[in-house]
């Protein structure tokens, strides 16, 4: 392929987290409590890989939508803070930007969503220029984007034609229904990233050896998120495992979406898959040591550092 400005475009869904640590469930009939801790950090699936990436020293640039109100503007100065192009958001007045309240019990966490400006971003928002600018497209929340999902296997084939490879972690469907035409978008990508709860869901089997069996038939390469069990892969008959390693964790906020950034790291530049397994689990774990997604995130050296370790 020739030389590419971006190694990575992100499409997908941008939003704010509000993190709530600490005893977090609420009690109703207007009883206060008193919590830990509570953060605004950047949020999304996407913007999660997106700064990711972009922290282990791949050229990102990021395509999604926002409303012109603070927490909209605040995500794009969180995008640039972690050197992630931002030209091809959108900021659209007439949207309020989605929030997610994520109430974190360190093992565990709920949330609750505002979509807004989510389920907003269409098809003609999409700067197709700046698409065949990059190397690698990856698309997260998939069942986030309302609007844009019917088009999403279109937006795939044009990549391809343009020469770039394609990822998607679809994240956890709200309406848990795991339809929406995915099994026609997973055949137009190269790399499938879900964690085990979503892969049995999308291949309707009770049994993740089962799932990645059938999902090798539909998607060249399956990378099953495990957490602390490690990660998994499925690449026609070939089986592949890697361990995670062990951290002190503040908050497992968007610790899959950071083992996405690691594994396409090493899927760009080649790396045997056990290793790139490897890459994403550790990426994955060390972005737990402090709360939100993008605060703890491993640069290239801290995560080579435990690379062949055990």
């Amino acid at each position: 392929m020739e030389a590419r400005e971006f190694d990575i475009v992100v499409v997908g869904e941008l939003n704010a987290d509000l993190v709530l640590s600490g005893d977090v469930t609420p009690a109703f009939g207007q009883v206060e409590k008193l919590i830990d801790d509570a953060s605004l950090v950047l949020g999304s699936s996407s913007a999660i890989f997106a700064c990711g990436a972009a922290r282990l020293g791949l050229r990102v640039a990021f395509i999604g939508k926002v409303g012109d109100d603070a927490l909209g503007h605040f995500c794009i100065q969180q995008l640039q803070r972690r050197g992630v192009n931002t030209q091809g958001i959108l900021v659209q007045s007439d949207l309020k930007t989605g929030l997610s309240v994520i109430f974190n019990k360190t093992s565990d966490r709920a949330i609750l969503t505002y979509s807004g400006s989510i389920r907003e971003l269409r098809a003609g928002d999409i700067d197709l220029a700046l698409v065949r600018r990059a190397r690698h497209l990856h698309i997260g929340s998939y069942y986030m984007l309302d609007h844009l999902r019917p088009d999403v296997p279109a937006l795939f084939d044009t990549a391809h034609a343009a020469g770039l490879t394609i990822s998607i972690d679809t994240n956890y469907d709200p309406t848990e229904q795991w339809q929406g035409g995915i099994h026609d978008t997973l055949r137009r990508a190269d790399v499938f990233l879900p964690n085990d709860t979503e892969l049995m869901h999308i291949a309707r089997q009770g049994d993740m050896d089962a799932a990645l069996k059938v999902m090798s038939a539909i998607v060249p390469l399956t990378a099953v998120k495990l957490g602390k069990a490690g990660a998994k892969a499925q690449r026609g008959d070939e089986v592949f495992t890697a361990g995670s390693i062990t951290v002190e964790v503040v908050d497992t906020v968007g610790a899959g979406d950071s083992f996405d950034a690691g594994f396409i790291y090493g899927y760009l530049a080649g790396w045997e898959l056990t290793k790139s397994l490897r890459m994403g689990c550790v990426c994955g774990a060390l972005s737990t040591r402090a709360a939100g997604g993008t605060a703890a995130q491993a640069t290239l050296d801290e995560a080579m550092r435990f690379i062949g370790q055990d």
